[in-house]
């Protein structure tokens, strides 16, 4: 395999995982991977402006429409599976989202709450839609400050100026300042699987497919599991 970069564009949510297994790679074959994270939004904008890297790693129904599309191949895999988590700041009052019930309850108590912004991440239009079944978008909208965890929105939770924070669990595991109180129950959740696909222009094919190999071997599973994410395999 050669040894030039391999350039990765990837939304947030596998960014704990990548700390570990890009090193590893690069280790292992001596390539060097450069890995830029951004929400899926912008990552459209920057292909629609005519970005090149040789690997997206998003959601797999995204990356379904990129391949018919033809922007990226058919070479790829899934990566791994991740839900809603959601935060509270360390040390302060946990409350109970045990059920569907329950959990539309503390969102109605709780004095501020942050999350993505619909049509900016999957986690955001999933949200956006989920407090509309519940019918409590309009009493939630007085008090949500709409932030991707790349942008900053899990840090406002660590700073005591948000009550709650939802977002994927792999966004929120690993911050110290924020404690998870648990997952969004069934059926509210959202599972995300996240897959990584060779662009169709990629520079360095040959190490863009040897890197989604690596990370999508079995192998793998512990630093995705560390990540916050169920292996796919």
């Amino acid at each position: 395999m050669q040894s030039a970069e391999i350039k990765v564009l990837s939304g947030g949510a596998p960014k704990e995982a990548f700390k570990a297994l890009a090193p590893e790679f690069e280790k292992k074959t001596g390539s060097k991977v450069t890995i830029d994270y951004a929400v899926t939004s912008v990552i459209n904008d920057r292909l629609g402006a005519g970005e090149k890297v040789d690997i997206l790693v998003l959601p797999v129904p995204v990356l379904d429409g990129l391949e018919k599309n033809g922007t990226v191949t058919g070479k790829r895999a899934a990566l791994g599976i991740v839900g809603l988590s959601v935060i509270v700041r360390k040390g302060a009052a946990k409350p109970d989202i045990s059920t569907p019930d329950k959990f539309k309850a503390a969102l109605l108590s709780a004095k501020s709450v942050v999350h993505s912004p619909t049509g900016v991440t999957p986690s955001g239009t999933h949200l956006g839609k989920m407090l509309e079944k519940l019918g409590i978008a309009v009493d939630m909208q007085k008090k949500t400050t709409y932030r991707p965890a790349l942008d900053g929105g899990v840090q406002l939770v660590a700073r005591g100026e948000a009550e709650l924070g939802i977002y994927p669990a792999s966004e929120v595991i690993k911050i110290s300042d924020v404690e998870v109180v648990g997952s969004v129950p069934e059926p509210l959740t959202l599972n995300t699987v996240y897959g990584a696909a060779v662009m169709s222009k990629a520079a360095n094919p040959e190490g863009a497919t040897a890197f989604i190999a690596y990370i999508s071997d079995k192998a793998a599973g512990a630093q995705w599991r560390h990540g916050g994410f169920t292996p796919a395999h």
